[in-house]
């Protein structure tokens, strides 16, 4: 999983970067997951992630700050999240998250970025089979005997364990991602990087014009200001 978790992190940071909103939007998941679970860290395990993600996003501490600020307030609104399904060409199951304090804004714009590149936005549940709800992690590489840790890490619900020269990969169930988060901070282990993501359970194989036209869509997608995350079947 290491490899494949940085080069997809490079993919979406490079692109958000490029646009100049990765802070926007984890601002903006700042702000669900202080709805959710209230402003203190330490009692929130979803903020604690986001906190981790802007982190590894070289996020100032400032902006966090602030963001945590305007969430309290409600500043930019009643935000909450809403997950769309749709088509993409040559048959390509995406999933897209949003964090939006105007649904009908939002469903409108990405059912138009949908027709305007060859795809068609479903109805709850037409996709979903398509993947599955993970939490993961990079931590640095502990010290002591790495094979007494993994042990330890799998009785708190770690389904996969990767490592490589500079750190750990953790995969988990959603249902398990907080517990994981947990059993990491107890530990002491320094946290490099923690999302929830949605895994293709079938990966499907394009030419390279066929990747470049999904890419189109997904780009269109992603450019739009309340979405968080896009995940695709595409190999």
């Amino acid at each position: 999983m290491g490899r494949m978790f940085e080069k997809r992190k490079y993919k979406m940071f490079a692109r958000y970067a490029k646009m100049g909103r990765v802070f926007a939007r984890i601002g903006k998941e700042v702000a669900v997951a202080v709805k959710l679970g209230g402003p203190d860290p330490g009692s929130n395990p979803r903020l604690r992630m986001v906190i981790a993600k802007a982190r590894s996003a070289n996020m100032p501490k400032q902006n966090l700050d602030s963001a945590i600020k305007r969430a309290i307030s409600k500043e930019d609104g009643d935000l909450e999240e809403v997950l769309y399904e749709g088509k993409g060409p040559h048959g390509i199951g995406i999933m897209i998250e949003t964090a939006t304090n105007n649904p009908t804004r939002t469903v409108s714009n990405i059912r138009s970025y949908f027709n305007k590149k060859g795809g068609a936005l479903g109805t709850k549940g037409s996709m979903a089979f398509l993947f599955e709800h993970k939490g993961e992690y990079k931590v640095a590489i502990p010290d002591g005997n790495l094979d007494e840790f993994e042990l330890e890490m799998i009785d708190h619900g770690a389904e996969e364990i990767h490592r490589d020269n500079e750190a750990l990969y953790i995969t988990t169930n959603f249902e398990d991602f907080g517990r994981m988060q947990k059993a990491l901070e107890d530990r002491g282990c320094t946290l490099l990087h923690a999302e929830l993501t949605r895994e293709p359970t079938t990966l499907v194989q394009l030419t390279e014009e066929q990747e470049s036209e999904v890419n189109a869509l997904i780009e269109l997608i992603e450019d739009d200001d309340d979405v968080t995350g896009v995940f695709t079947t595409m190999a």
